[in-house]
């Protein structure tokens, strides 16, 4: 582990940019956690196993290159959609943007279709940006990440894309405002047992999925995401990356509604110095 470590630690000070690919997570074997407690959780053990297993298999030919863009990925767990069969899948991801401006949202979906060698998701959903302790999400906080995702919709990189979060005010002022209309929004049930009534006729009368989910308000912290980072690899200075976003994937089987494939996608960057 210490040598896999420091070969490691060569590499990230020498990379500006980090980026680390789980594969499948359902072809993870005995690297998966049984039973993680949350998607927190389960985020940060993706992380330090993916850390762990590409460190332990650094090439000499990487280290002589030393590239500035570091790719870390479980091999064997690297999963492409059967070209013959991507029309009975669906594909879906959540970006949740960390650290990051509205401009890597372009990167996230392609990194995924690459990912997955496919040409385009069927739906992105954004959950909501962060926004300054003590200040409400506006309209004027989402607009720019919006903006970004009606671009890849009319590039034909996303079929349907969606919010996270949104009461029905913010959903009305977004729906409005929006050339490209959000197909769905998901609600956190923690925070409401039940949907709320005007949420859920705004919806129906605009055609709004209202879709339920359990991830809490921030998926990955700065100081998270760097511990985890120390923890698998301590011969790096942990606290020089910022994560930038995360990106979670699931590949569905329409016909049967099983999940074939899911797996994370995260962008760091260094800490200009």
């Amino acid at each position: 582990m210490g040598t896999d470590s420091r070969a490691a630690g060569v590499l990230l000070r020498r990379a500006s940019t980090l980026h680390l690919q789980t594969g499948n997570l359902l072809n993870w074997g005995r690297l998966r956690k049984k039973c993680p407690s949350s998607h927190r959780e389960e985020l940060r053990d993706c992380i330090q196993k993916t850390l762990n297993e590409w460190s332990s298999q650094i090439s000499p030919d990487l280290i002589r290159e030393l590239p500035d863009v570091l790719e870390c990925s479980v091999a064997h767990a690297v999963e492409k959609i059967n070209p013959d069969e991507r029309e009975e899948m669906k594909v879906s991801a959540k970006l949740f943007i960390v650290g990051s401006n509205s401009s890597s949202m372009r990167s996230a979906v392609e990194m995924a279709c690459s990912a997955l060698g496919i040409a385009q998701l069927d739906s992105v959903i954004i959950a909501s940006p962060p926004v300054e302790d003590g200040v409400n999400l506006a309209l004027e906080h989402l607009q720019p990440y919006w903006e970004e995702l009606e671009n890849l919709v009319q590039n034909k990189k996303v079929v349907a894309i969606g919010t996270s979060d949104l009461d029905k005010a913010q959903l009305e002022q977004l729906y409005q405002w929006a050339q490209v209309k959000p197909n769905s929004n998901q609600v956190n049930l923690a925070s409401c047992c039940v949907m709320p009534p005007d949420l859920t006729a705004f919806a129906k009368e605009f055609d709004i999925q209202l879709l339920t989910h359990n991830d809490p308000k921030e998926l990955l912290s700065e100081s998270s995401f760097q511990e985890a980072l120390q923890e698998s690899l301590p011969d790096i200075r942990a606290n020089e990356w910022v994560p930038l976003w995360v990106l979670r994937y699931s590949v569905i089987v329409k016909s049967r509604g099983i999940i074939k494939s899911k797996g994370y996608i995260i962008q760091a960057k260094r800490r200009d110095t």
